[in-house]
């Protein structure tokens, strides 16, 4: 009870101060209050995980009432057409999780021959990342941790080093296309660039650091890759990998396969159809979730209203609407310029140092916060560049990678992060230690934040 209160008063507090520190500098009262409130809502994610829609339902209802916003811009800034991709592309997630495809998909990876304890490594971390990027980290993380804890299981090792291997993967690979985070599809409806964008340039990069990632995890985990190894020798192979390829490719998962690559074909020429029909930037991106999800409710009409019911997360998407609007009504209020403004007089305006900054601190507040919920805050700032004839294009995929990498940091730094220690303690008992994550994912974390920034300031590629 204490600690709620403290937790309580903390929140108050810091939320009052910012608000406070925002007037005395120079900001009028309207933007003052939409900084203290979007920090109430922050913090309240922070201190408060499971009464965080609360916080979001109660902050916007202020900003209403003291007209700081009306109800116009609230529909404006309620980010629609993102919520409703994020809903078309979880009811397709259900009809595929419903078919299996995930389970096949592993199995069939892992059939590779002569298995080893590197070669197991390298197979998770890349079908992690892979599935990633392909679907959703959440959704790929869970899959890859079953199939991690069944291998480790048979031959009985400790399946902790591993599961913190598929996790580190499933954020970089997160970041490699606007279907992997749901940040992605939030820079991307706000900056205007395509999943092309993202393929040719988010996802060289992301590769990039999956690979000196994975050297950095054979050297950490050597002692239990050659433990690893030792077991397999002893136990041997193929029993297992029979045992996990046992999924039939029938053709229920044929048509669900084919609805899914036939969706991610549209996505990925979104941008050259809009050009071609007239449509405005990302129209067919968003769309086309929309369209899939619409056709399958009519295959499967006997199981739409559980794709809508359970499939979909409407808790978190709620709690994304909201936030957005009140990240909307930073902006609308001037408080996101007048952030930009001295943001870039700090920096000497200096751009170089601005992507530096802009990375650092996305990545830093990701590792402690729903990485989300930080890049919410932080598109209306750098919309508020725009004004100051700022190329804002590095600045996206720092506020993109930075969301994503600084995720490794911590235990709580990404959804997927949660979903995987979740599943480790829910089958096996284990609970992973803060200390037993953070030595590890700080490495990979900075390692690979600091290879983004060297490509940002110096790759002409990026600007």
């Amino acid at each position: 009870m204490k600690s709620l209160v403290l937790k309580l008063c903390s929140l108050v507090s810091i939320s009052l101060c910012l608000g406070l520190y925002a007037k005395s500098s120079g900001m009028n009262a309207h933007q003052a209050l939409s900084i203290s409130i979007f920090s109430a809502s922050v913090l309240g994610t922070l201190f408060f995980w499971d009464f965080r829609l609360s916080f979001a339902f109660i902050g916007t209802s202020v900003l209403l009432m003291t007209k700081t916003v009306d109800l116009e811009h609230v529909i404006e800034f309620s980010s629609l057409e993102v919520i409703l991709f994020l809903v078309g592309m979880m009811v397709i997630i259900g009809l595929l999780k419903d078919s299996g495809v995930f389970a096949w998909i592993v199995s069939l990876i892992l059939r590779i021959p002569n298995l080893s304890g590197k070669k197991f490594v390298l197979i998770i971390a890349f079908v992690s990342a892979l599935l990633a990027c392909t679907i959703d980290e959440v959704t790929s993380i869970i899959f890859m941790v079953v199939a991690v804890l069944e291998i480790c299981d048979y031959f009985e090792v400790n399946p902790v080093p591993f599961v913190i291997i598929s996790v580190l993967a499933t954020n970089i690979g997160s970041a490699a296309t606007v279907l992997g985070n749901p940040i992605g599809i939030l820079i991307a409806s706000k900056s205007g660039l395509s999943f092309e964008d993202f393929i040719v340039k988010a996802f060289p990069l992301a590769a990039l650091c999956l690979l000196v990632t994975i050297f950095i995890l054979l050297f950490w985990y050597r002692k239990s890759i050659k433990l690893l190894d030792e077991q397999m020798q002893r136990l041997g192979a193929n029993e297992i990998l029979i045992r996990l390829i046992s999924v039939p490719l029938e053709k229920s998962l044929k048509i669900n396969l084919g609805i899914f690559l036939t969706m991610l074909i549209f996505i990925s020429l979104h941008r050259r159809m809009e050009i071609a029909w007239g449509l405005a930037a990302n129209t067919v991106l968003l769309v086309v979730p929309l369209v899939a999800s619409g056709l399958v409710m009519i295959w499967k009409h006997n199981k739409a209203r559980k794709y809508i019911e359970k499939d979909v997360e409407w808790w978190t998407l709620l709690f994304f609407l909201l936030l957005f609007v009140q990240a909307g009504t930073l902006k609308y209020t001037g408080a996101t310029m007048f952030i930009a403004e001295h943001m870039l007089a700090a920096c000497s305006n200096s751009l170089n140092l601005l992507i530096s900054v802009m990375l650092w601190i996305s990545a830093i507040g990701s590792s402690v916060l729903d990485n989300v919920v930080l890049v919410a805050a932080f598109i209306p700032v750098v919309q508020g560049f725009q004004g100051l004839n700022i190329n804002l294009q590095p600045l996206w995929w720092a506020l993109l990678f930075g969301g994503c990498l600084g995720g490794n940091i911590t235990l709580i730094g990404s959804t997927a992060n949660i979903v995987a220690i979740g599943i480790l303690e829910k089958e096996k008992r284990i609970k992973i230690t803060f200390l037993n994550w953070f030595w590890v994912g700080l490495s990979v974390g900075l390692t690979t934040t600091f290879i983004v920034m060297i490509a940002l300031i110096f790759l002409p590629f990026y600007r």
